[in-house]
């Protein structure tokens, strides 16, 4: 039995097989029509009609090749191939029988409805042995296989069309056990006589009690917050969580098993961005001449796809980085046909560059991305830091009011308050330089160009952060590397990030720093330890945690505003208000000259002494410019 449904069956085999369910079909027909007594007035005995109905089967069979498919992967196909065959094999009988009848004047060759009988049964039973021997070669596979109990969360089209899915995959064997919907109405229902039942309140203990193992989540449009309740109960419970993905993302319109993915941190970490379609917005960016520096980076990108849906006049795209550049080049190609852009390949540090860009596309808006950010590097690398962000920043905005760009939108960090590192401190005298030539400006009538900072926190999935470096590591097999037990940081979506910078570029009147609200700081280590329980892995048994110290300029906690900063509400429930302090600014303009100077001395001491004079409350931790610090 076990080889009859393991290994292949010889197609002769298959062959006689259907033919010896073809005899007994027929003789059971006989026995079912004349009620198990074969009539006296039978011209032709059954013995001699036997023969003629196996060979027109027979050759029915060998024509439509019945007989040349996998009894144990028998599909849809095979199932059709035999329903041809023995409704051509058949109506050849009934075609004989009306011949015999009218042509020779005998009564019977083979009763019509002897041969309705036979048909169905012969049809019954060559299909299900076909069915059986799938179902016994699944089952006879899957005896000693572990098997995984599933909730699937969602009871609606999506969650049905998940259970069949699941039901059809002949991977690994599933059970599941019951649906979980919000929905009260759908309580007690079942559907496929699977029971549909309502989460309580203490959903990990629910899921322990049914002792589920996989939790599905089949809702298209379920909120963040919801979404991180089911995730948090999960893994309280220890139980895997994927999640199904979009419709639009389905293979020809069908989910298959390998689409149900796991869920991502990014999913639950993040806040729901609103759709923003105001008017403000749209008189601000409509039919205008936007460049955006960084375009390749993940914020800048984000920004670019974001700023499509304002139809602007055109959208110039600068960087220094060439692939990245280009596959966003494709991509807007490819999906935005009528969109106007241009792709500017060029370092933000070259005057000569950057001066032809703004004289050639007169841009109206500038978004400013462009930025060395990791923290270790440049605190390794003080004179780049300097070069391309703060005289980057300075060479753009300058040309901004040569050019006469309406707005200048700086995008800052949560490392600019009080910073401890050399990253840090040039985002923070990027902020001083705008704010002072925005007020500068002011001072001197010239109302034409604006500037506006916005400082935010870590976007979650950007390139180089700490969630692609986890999920690459997981993928490795570990370990996960954290620099402190108590180090914690805000985060914040990529995409709400740069909805927010849109708000603010357009609320900006000029001189602002904007804060945006970054919910609560979260402890990387509790970040590690989530990934890895959604990963579906062990702490300490599947992957190690490593503790390796704080990098150079790196702090346990960021700020968004510091002492000296008082902040007020805007009319935006996600945007504050910084007020910063005065300061004088034909020195701060004058001073930041005077660093930007110090750039061709590529002396690190006194480009790390010059910062520290002019950001009194950037403190260095963990690096060697420690002893320079003005204050302890």
């Amino acid at each position: 039995m076990q080889q009859m449904f393991t290994q292949k069956m010889p197609k002769q085999l298959v062959f006689a097989i259907d033919l010896c369910l073809c005899a007994l079909s027929f003789l059971a027909a006989y026995l079912l029509r004349f009620n198990f007594s074969l009539p006296v007035f039978t011209e032709l005995s059954v013995g001699w009609m036997l023969p003629i109905v196996l060979v027109i089967k027979g050759l029915a069979a060998y024509y439509f090749k019945t007989h040349r498919g996998i009894l144990r992967y028998s599909s849809i196909d095979d199932l059709r191939k035999l329903f041809f065959a023995l409704t051509g094999s058949s109506l050849v009988l009934v075609a004989a029988q009306l011949v015999y009848n009218k042509g020779f004047g005998y009564q019977n060759f083979i009763p019509i409805s002897v041969l309705l009988i036979d048909y169905a049964l012969s049809l019954m039973a060559t299909s299900m042995v076909r069915v059986w021997a799938k179902i016994l070669h699944y089952e006879w596979n899957h005896t000693n296989s572990k098997k995984i109990n599933v909730a699937i969360f969602g009871a609606g089209e999506v969650g049905t069309i998940t259970q069949r899915t699941l039901q059809q995959d002949m991977g690994t064997y599933y059970r599941i056990l019951a649906f979980l919907d919000d929905e009260a109405s759908k309580t007690g229902l079942a559907i496929n006589g699977i029971p549909i039942l309502q989460p309580t309140q203490t959903l990990a203990d629910q899921l322990t009690n049914l002792k589920v193992d996989l939790l599905i989540l089949a809702v298209q449009r379920l909120s963040i917050s919801r979404k991180r309740q089911l995730v948090e109960a999960c893994l309280k419970a220890g139980v895997q969580v994927l999640i199904v993905p979009p419709t639009y993302k389905w293979i020809n319109g069908e989910l298959s098993f390998k689409q149900i993915k796991e869920v991502r941190i990014e999913d639950v970490l993040g806040r729901a961005a609103a759709e923003i379609d105001s008017p403000l917005l749209h008189k601000e960016l409509q039919n205008r001449t936007i460049l955006i520096t960084g375009a390749a980076g993940s914020i800048g990108s984000e920004l670019v796809r974001q700023l499509i849906r304002f139809k602007p006049k055109q959208l110039i795209l600068l960087d220094q980085a060439e692939s990245p550049l280009y596959d966003l080049e494709l991509e807007l190609t490819e999906l935005y046909q009528k969109l106007r852009f241009e792709v500017v390949l060029g370092d933000i540090c070259n005057a000569a560059r950057m001066e032809a860009v703004f004289r050639t596309f007169k841009p109206e808006l500038v978004f400013h991305c462009a930025a060395y950010k990791h923290v270790p590097v440049m605190e390794e690398n003080p004179t780049e830091s300097l070069n391309t962000n703060i005289l980057g920043t300075k060479i753009l905005s300058d040309l901004a009011i040569k050019f006469q760009a309406q707005k200048f939108v700086l995008l800052s960090t949560d490392k600019a308050v009080n910073p401890t590192s050399v990253m840090g401190a040039s985002k923070r005298l990027c902020e001083m330089y705008v704010q002072s030539l925005d007020h500068y400006l002011r001072d001197t009538g010239n109302n034409r160009t604006r500037f506006i900072t916005t400082r935010f926190g870590n976007v979650l999935g950007s390139t180089g952060s700490v969630i692609p470096r986890f999920r690459n590591q997981i993928m490795e097999g570990g370990p996960l590397t954290v620099t402190h037990p108590d180090i914690s940081r805000y985060f914040m979506t990529i995409q709400e990030a740069c909805q927010l910078v849109l708000e603010a570029s357009a609320m900006g009147r000029g001189g602002e720093i904007y804060i945006f609200d970054m919910g609560d700081s979260i402890k990387i280590v509790d970040l590690a330890k989530k990934m890895i329980k959604l990963s579906g892995l062990t702490l300490g048994k599947d992957i190690q945690l490593v503790y390796t110290g704080l990098r150079p300029g790196e702090k346990l906690e960021e700020e968004l505003f510091h002492e000296n900063e008082s902040v007020q509400a805007t009319d935006h429930p996600k945007i504050r208000l910084a007020n910063v302090p005065a300061q004088q600014v034909h020195l701060v303009l004058h001073e930041i000259q005077v660093l930007i100077d110090l750039f061709h001395s590529q002396n690190n001491v006194e480009v790390i002494k010059k910062m520290k004079q002019l950001v009194p409350e950037y403190i260095s931790q963990n690096s060697i410019y420690q002893k320079f610090d003005q204050r302890k």
